[in-house]
């Protein structure tokens, strides 16, 4: 006996055009997906199926030998620290900066603030790669002056980082900062509050999915750096990142991919779980960032 369409729960009453954007969405999903699925599993291969003539998506006999070779590699416990430090550092320093950036440009009317609203948005369109050399002699001069920001340091690539950072989470918190009324704030000062204690303690709560976001990106972005760590940490080995490290297993003899997948996948590990931390307030910000 056949059911009325009529009758049928919504659900099954889906339109052709909703059908085919799930079914795209999915394909898509899955193209994604697929190269961080076989980089994790070449990881687990052993070592005569990573070159197989006759490869598999899948390995009957898997391994921890590529992981063992990874953390008995030299350094490479200080390798995770650095890049730690490193990403840990941008984060802090982008988000306090960017806020009070933020503020400063959206609550404040100062000469020369449309021009600098577009110098923030022109700083984002230059590519990286253009200002690698000129950066390379400025971080050399300021070595200089002051050692610990120099070449060969943490420090440089701290700055570096925060320099890109900026100027697109200053970008994005600004609308953020704009969308809390200014009635918020006459508010709060009738009931006895400063304009710095409105700040830190109504403001930057209301801000904080955009800062989350924001978080996100410039760790992503500090994390996986190899062209300024390359350019950067010269001769100074004990001062290289993660991504320098797996460089080491690129041989003239032959590449280690076992070795290689394993440390790619460790690198990837701390960022997927920051982003499942904060996964709930990061999809919030950026809905937040596009509306305001």
């Amino acid at each position: 006996m056949s059911i009325p369409a009529t009758r049928l729960p919504r659900r099954f009453l889906r339109r052709p055009g909703r059908t085919l954007a799930e079914i795209t969405t999915v394909l898509v999903a899955a193209a994604v997906a697929f190269p961080l699925y076989w980089m994790v599993l070449t990881a687990f291969k052993p070592r005569g199926q990573i070159q197989s003539s006759d490869p598999r998506p899948w390995t009957s006999t898997p391994t921890l030998e590529n992981f063992r070779q990874v953390f008995t590699a030299d350094d490479f416990g200080r390798y995770f620290l650095n890049s730690v430090v490193v990403a840990t550092a941008v984060v802090l320093l982008s988000l306090l900066v960017s806020f009070l950036a933020a503020v400063a440009l959206t609550r404040f009317r100062f000469r020369g603030r449309t021009v600098l609203l577009v110098m923030i948005l022109i700083a984002q369109m230059v590519p990286v790669e253009a200002l690698t050399i000129p950066l390379f002699f400025l971080m050399r001069s300021v070595g200089s002056a002051v050692p610990q920001f120099g070449l060969n340091h943490l420090g440089s690539l701290v700055l570096v980082h925060l320099a890109f950072s900026l100027p697109f989470a200053i970008w994005m918190l600004r609308g953020f900062v704009a969308a809390v009324p200014e009635e918020l704030e006459e508010a709060a000062t009738l009931d006895g509050a400063g304009r710095v204690r409105f700040t830190w303690q109504v403001l930057f709560p209301l801000v904080a999915p955009g800062l989350v976001a924001m978080s996100v990106l410039s760790f992503i972005h500090a994390w996986n750096d190899f062209l300024f760590a390359k350019t950067f940490i010269i001769s100074a080995t004990q001062n290289q990142t993660l991504p320098l490290a797996i460089l080491t297993f690129f041989k003239p003899t032959g590449n280690d991919w076992g070795a290689i997948m394993a440390g790619s996948t460790l690198m990837t590990i701390p960022v997927l779980v920051f982003f499942v931390l904060v996964q709930r307030h990061l999809i919030s910000g950026i809905a937040g960032a596009v509306k305001g």
